[in-house]
């Protein structure tokens, strides 16, 4: 089935597809859109379940950056019956805001309006569990503010150069100060100066591909900090170009960077 999806896709014209890469709506995070145009493989640890066992375990937990909370709301379903008695979650678009809210106030979460670059509205020492899935920074005092001693960072972060295939495609090769941007040593170093200690982090780079350019124009107006300011108006020729390259030779191959946190505040000392 999917063969023959692909089939005709590339049977359809460039302004066909682009149309509809531009009609998708991009609140939240849910892909399946993507089904049979595009692929990324999993990380090995699958985050979902495994936070899903860290919520199992708390007390008081906090999803930090949720985006639409497809992803909280999975792990809090595993985490079922014994989830923690207090949660909330923070995000920063405001289109996602309504979406995680409807989503997860049905599980009882609290869904906070924050900024990413503002504190986290929270007093300290609330949470004894904090998660993220692709937070866009990690601000690690806050995070160790908002934890209690002994209480657990446990994230998976973007790492470094992250689709950069695709970027570079569209705005030419990027310096290395860029490219070398969230590499997890940089991110354990940060989080072990605002006081964290890291007893776990795991990283891996995972093939993606994209099949039609509609996947690819919804992709980029979806994670929009791969190319900032995208539109297809302004990057026409290089998706007219990137459109003849998948029909002549099969799908845009890149690869997506990702690392596993797992930090604690420690304890304190009796």
């Amino acid at each position: 089935m999917l063969r023959v999806m692909a089939e005709q896709r590339t049977h359809r014209t460039f302004e066909d597809l682009v149309a509809e890469g531009t009609a998708v709506p991009t609140e939240g995070w849910d892909f399946s859109w993507f089904e049979g145009r595009a692929t990324e493989a999993r990380p090995s640890w699958g985050y979902a379940r495994a936070a899903g066992g860290r919520l199992a375990r708390a007390t008081a937990a906090l999803d930090i950056q949720t985006g639409g909370g497809e992803v909280f709301d999975f792990a809090l379903g595993t985490a079922a019956p014994d989830r923690p008695r207090l949660l909330a979650a923070t995000e920063g678009w405001p289109p996602n805001v309504p979406k995680a809210s409807a989503l997860l106030g049905a599980r009882g979460v609290v869904v906070v309006a924050s900024p990413e670059d503002a504190p986290l509205p929270f007093a300290d020492e609330t949470f004894d569990l904090v998660l993220s899935r692709h937070p866009v920074r990690a601000h690690w005092a806050e995070i160790a503010r908002v934890l209690r001693p002994g209480g657990t960072y446990f994230a998976q972060h973007v790492g470094p150069a992250s689709v950069f295939e695709l970027v570079e495609f569209f705005l030419g090769p990027q310096p290395e100060a860029v490219r070398g941007r969230r590499h997890p040593d940089t991110e354990r170093a940060e989080a072990e100066a605002a006081g964290l200690e890291v007893a776990g982090l795991r990283a891996e780079r995972l093939r993606m591909e994209f099949h039609d350019i509609a996947a690819v124009v919804c992709f980029l107006r979806k994670v929009v900090w791969m190319v900032p300011g995208f539109t297809v108006e302004a990057y026409e020729p290089q998706l007219r170009a990137l459109h003849r390259r998948i029909e002549t030779d099969g799908p845009f191959v890149a690869h997506s960077a990702r690392h596993l946190f797992d930090a604690r505040r420690p304890a304190r000392r009796p």
